[in-house]
C-alpha cells in the first residue's frame, strides 16, 4: 500500500468539555486514510489503527476536524506522526490555527480546506477502527496550494 500515493491530513479534537469551563486539551494525530463517503449526506471516512491514542478521545468526542495540509505544513504532519504525543500541548504552540466553532477542535492555519464533523459510524475493521463522520461545517480559505502527499513512506510535493 506504500506505493499508493495519498493526501495528508491532521485530525484534531478537544479533550475535556468547552462548556463545563474545566480544563481541555488540543489532540491532533497526522493522517493519510482519509476520504469522502458521501455528498448526500456530506459524510467523510477516517481510519485509525486500534492502537492509536486518538481513538481514545473519538470514542467520548463525538464532534471532530480534518485540515487537509499543504505541501508548506509537511512540519505540521511531521510533528503529529508521532505515536502517543497527541495531548501534548505545547504541539500546538507555534502552528497558527483557530478554534472550529462547531467541533472546538483545532483549525490548522494555512490548510487547503477544513471540515468540522460529528461521528455518525464507528466501524471495526480488522486491525483497524473505521470513523464516518458527517460534515457540519467547511471552510476553504484558499484556492491556492498544493496539497501534501504521502508515497512510499515518505512526504511528497505534487508538481
Amino acid at each position: 500500500m506504500s506505493r499508493f500515493a495519498a493526501g495528508v491530513v491532521l485530525i484534531t479534537a478537544i479533550e475535556g468539555d468547552l462548556d463545563d469551563g474545566g480544563p481541555v486539551d488540543d489532540v491532533g494525530m497526522t493522517a493519510t486514510a482519509f476520504m469522502s463517503v458521501s455528498l448526500e449526506p456530506p459524510l467523510v471516512l477516517i481510519s485509525l489503527r486500534r492502537e492509536a491514542r486518538m481513538r481514545d478521545v473519538l470514542d467520548e468526542q463525538p464532534l471532530w476536524a480534518v485540515s487537509l495540509l499543504s505541501q508548506s505544513q509537511r512540519h505540521v504532519a511531521g510533528r503529529f506522526a508521532i505515536p502517543g504525543r497527541i495531548s501534548d500541548r505545547l504541539m500546538f504552540a507555534d502552528i497558527p490555527h483557530r478554534r472550529g466553532p462547531v467541533s472546538g477542535a483545532a483549525l490548522v492555519g494555512g490548510a487547503l480546506a477544513t471540515l468540522e464533523c460529528r461521528t455518525d459510524q464507528v466501524v471495526e475493521a480488522g486491525d483497524h477502527i473505521l470513523y464516518v463522520g458527517e460534515v457540519l461545517r467547511v471552510d476553504l480559505p484558499s484556492p491556492e496550494g498544493l496539497p501534501l502527499a504521502h508515497f512510499r513512506g515518505r512526504y511528497r510535493s505534487l508538481g
